[in-house]
């Protein structure tokens, strides 16, 4: 069993002497693991940094087995963001959500093109709005998908303001009455209009949390979501 393609390095892993045990996400194979040999050492260890962009050959006597890795790398993404703390924060988060929520081997790939996208745009300005709807099209991918598209209550689309945390649908201010303190915000930047103040970001990222931390994480065998995520939400409630 073998075949090449195209992915962004996940995680990485010491594994005996030298080698090394890595996660990718493939274009066409999804999240896919695999031993590198000499992985460790001084030659490819420097190369082998999660967000690395590579070109990658995967081969196993059988398709079931671990099989094994040989690497080349496109692009170096870690050095570039060494130096910006949220860049650096929110690659790091991206890295680990994929590894924690996507399943093994299966292919997922208008997530993998949206995932490219936005790990080349680390430290653009408005990286924090595209991590926030990346957030959301990995809820759709996994079968949680917010629907926003109008009120949940009465069925309007107009003046929506808030998420049931239970349905994920939206909830007009008015409908929401004495209950709006249950809900979970609904910022414009979640509805595609941006652009969004920080605020209103960090109130996205608290709606789109609480279904990746009650939703999908108790799915994935109640682990907790990684601590990598909540970093990146630190990070941009500093600068606010």
């Amino acid at each position: 069993m073998d075949w090449s393609d195209e992915g962004i390095l996940l995680t990485v892993r010491r594994h005996g002497e030298g080698s090394a045990i890595v996660e990718v996400l493939t274009a066409e194979h999804g999240r896919h693991a695999g031993v590198v040999r000499g992985g460790a050492s001084r030659k490819l260890a420097p190369l082998l940094q999660p967000g690395a962009q590579l070109d990658v050959a995967w081969r196993a006597r059988l398709e079931e087995h671990l099989g094994s890795f040989t690497v080349e790398l496109r692009r170096s993404r870690t050095a570039a963001v060494m130096d910006d703390r949220l860049a650096l924060a929110g690659l790091n988060a991206l890295t680990s959500l994929l590894s924690f929520t996507l399943p093994e081997r299966e292919p997922v790939p208008g997530l993998y093109a949206h995932s490219r996208g936005l790990f080349d745009a680390l430290g653009d300005p408005d990286f924090p709005l595209h991590y926030l709807r990346w957030e959301l099209a990995l809820l759709d991918e996994l079968g949680f998908g917010l629907d926003l598209t109008s009120c949940a209550v009465t069925g309007g689309v107009d003046d929506l303001a808030y998420v049931s945390p239970r349905t994920g649908r939206a909830v007009g201010r008015e409908a929401a009455g004495e209950w709006a303190n249950r809900l979970l915000p609904l910022p414009y930047c979640l509805l595609g209009q941006g652009p969004a103040s920080l605020s209103e970001l960090l109130d996205g990222l608290r709606t789109t949390g609480h279904f990746l931390a009650h939703h999908i994480a108790p799915h994935l065998g109640d682990r907790p979501l990684p601590a990598a995520r909540q970093r990146f939400v630190d990070a941009l409630a500093r600068l606010a």
